[in-house]
């Protein structure tokens, strides 16, 4: 099992380094930094010549190789310049700059391209496929003498750019602020001890706490009141002052005739009759007394009693 799973590991960690290598070295990382066509007070080429150049940036955090893909300032013919492949210097480094000179002079080294720059015109990047444009820029036909078509990027970290000419062109070099610092610079030589961003982090985790204990809360007492149902109507008292009243007597006595029978009835039903008329000559608990009374056999109850035991 051991085996298996340090196999796995080494398996996960060697894809894990092929996609990282193989994302470093594409060619879409790729953009067209700055443009120079008119070069007449500024760099020089290794043959002492001032040419019109161009310069490839590099947007990822790898090494990209870029033998094979193709400089055009012709739409309809892509493939006008192609990078030599065979050349280890095809290649620039994370965030790095490389320089082409546009002297239209291709047998004097891989930077060197077989067209001039134009004015007016605009000038692709293409892929090795040929087809693929991984960028352009377009070339304004009132650019002045020595000044440059530059893409600057709009924040320190992120590879976001926008084009601009400038007169102080910057061949090989970072295009825009190299002094600029980051958000996290900032905040440490603001805060260098971190007091400030601590108390920020324990308020936003303070407030993250209440409003999951409201939401929980909340949750919590919609369960309760949903499990326990609508609420049930209070019963009436069945009596105002404590005291039974006939109906409630009456009631008890159909109850009682459904449960027990007939004989029992009866006896219930006189107990509560001479109750409720004062016949009970004392009140004893949990005990029903009942009087002979003096009228005759016909409306007297107790001679309708069945003696027991016989």
């Amino acid at each position: 099992m051991m085996r298996h799973s340090k196999q796995f590991i080494i398996t996960v960690l060697v894809l894990s380094l092929a996609a990282f290598h193989a994302a470093a070295q594409n060619p879409s990382d790729l953009l067209i930094g700055e443009v120079l066509v008119e070069n007449t007070s500024g760099l020089t080429d290794d043959y002492g010549q001032r040419n019109g150049w161009i310069e490839i940036f590099n947007t990822s955090n790898g090494t990209v190789k870029f033998g094979g893909c193709y400089l055009s300032d012709d739409k309809s013919n892509l493939r006008k310049y192609h990078i030599p492949t065979s050349d280890r210097a095809a290649q620039v480094g994370p965030r790095q700059s490389a320089l082409f000179f546009a002297d239209g002079d291709a047998s004097k080294g891989t930077f060197y391209t077989n067209f001039s720059l134009r004015k007016g015109s605009t000038l692709y990047l293409v892929s090795n496929d040929g087809r693929t444009v991984i960028d352009q820029i377009e070339i304004p036909s009132d650019l002045p003498a020595d000044y440059s078509v530059v893409r600057v990027p709009t924040g320190v970290k992120g590879m976001d750019f926008e084009t601009r000419v400038s007169e102080k062109p910057t061949p090989g070099s970072y295009n825009g602020d190299v002094d600029a610092k980051t958000k996290s610079q900032v905040m440490k030589e603001q805060d260098p001890h971190g007091w400030v961003l601590t108390l920020i982090a324990v308020m936003v985790v303070f407030t993250a706490l209440l409003i999951l204990a409201f939401i929980f809360g909340w949750i919590g007492n919609a369960n309760k009141r949903g499990q326990e149902g609508p609420a049930k109507p209070k019963k009436e008292k069945k009596t105002a002052d404590g005291k039974m009243t006939p109906e409630i007597a009456a009631a008890i006595s159909m109850a009682l005739s459904q449960e027990l029978g007939g004989e029992v009835y009866a006896a219930i039903a006189l107990a509560l009759d001479d109750y409720l008329s004062g016949g009970i000559h004392d009140i004893e608990s949990m005990v029903l007394t009942i009087k002979p009374s003096q009228s005759s056999s016909w409306a007297n109850k107790t001679q309708t009693f069945r003696q027991l035991p016989r």
